[in-house]
């Protein structure tokens, strides 16, 4: 019985192996390929070579997009992952409540970034305004903007995936260590730490990802005003795509990219956390 599903089995996962290949593959070639044409649609495209790279790298604004999203990346990284992991040390203590903390932590994730954008939009300006601004009157306005709600966003998740990291720890490694006197501290940073790197790996690599890719918040909560100055690159490349005439194909380029330098990055992250992994 065993080997006759066995036998069969790559027959059950073809439904999902074709999807993926007409869902990811396909366009994701068809992509890079238009990323060398000039098109308006998918029928007209016309080879160019590599002058929409040339196009999107002379482009200020996709410049500026860079860094502004390299600066809230790194920025982001630490904020969500400081305060996740000490919320994980405080929710794993006995302590009374500790679920309903959990809970109302995650909860903040499970709202849409359009709709948190527009919650936060409202609460920004609202304050801002007795101060006689607005967010779309300064980009550093939308930066931190952009950090609070994305930590309110994403510190309950990061914090899970910390607190089940903890909990695997082996309670006799914690009590070797206060045996041999270390204290808190020490024991943080010598056994705890390392013996969280397999956690710490995933949300820093969720994290790091997260905030290259950001769109849908930056969208609904400044918008890129003001004059773009606030603009990440996921939405510069939105806008160049579907907001300039004739540049589709740079656009496209754009994407192309943007997608090489998230790989990159995401990559040399696992390389460095993995790295300082230990077994336990």
């Amino acid at each position: 019985m065993e080997k006759s599903i066995k036998r069969y089995m790559p027959i059950f996962v073809l439904p999902t192996f074709f999807a993926f290949i007409l869902g990811f593959i396909v366009p994701f070639i068809m992509g890079i390929w238009l990323s060398f044409c000039k098109f308006t649609t998918v029928t007209d495209a016309k080879f160019v070579g590599f002058s929409n790279y040339i196009e999107a790298l002379k482009d200020t604004a996709f410049r500026h997009s860079f860094w502004y999203t390299v600066l809230f990346a790194i920025a982001s990284l630490l904020i969500i992952n400081i305060i996740a992991f000490a919320l994980a040390m405080a929710l794993t203590k006995e302590m009374h409540g500790t679920n309903i903390f959990r809970t109302v932590f995650f909860m903040p994730n499970l709202i849409g970034g359009i709709v948190l954008g527009y919650i936060w939009q409202l609460i920004f300006n609202g304050v801002l305004s007795r101060y006689g601004t607005a967010l779309a009157l300064n980009e550093w306005y939308g930066f931190w903007g952009l950090i609070i709600l994305v930590s309110w966003q994403q510190i309950g998740y990061m914090m899970i995936i910390y607190i089940a990291g903890l909990q695997s720890i082996p309670g006799d490694v914690i009590e070797a260590a206060e045996i041999d006197g270390a204290n808190k501290i020490q024991t943080l940073f010598k056994v705890t730490i390392p013996m969280m790197m397999p956690s710490i790996t995933i949300c820093m690599f969720l994290s790091i990802t997260n905030g290259f890719k950001l769109f849908d918040q930056n969208l609904s909560l400044t918008a890129g005003e003001p004059s773009k100055m606030s603009e990440m690159m996921a939405l510069n490349i939105f806008n160049t795509f579907y907001g300039r005439t004739g540049w589709e194909g740079v656009g496209q380029a754009k994407a192309v990219i943007f997608f090489a330098i998230v790989v990159v990055i995401g990559m040399i992250q696992l390389r460095a956390t993995r790295s300082k992994e230990v077994q336990q």
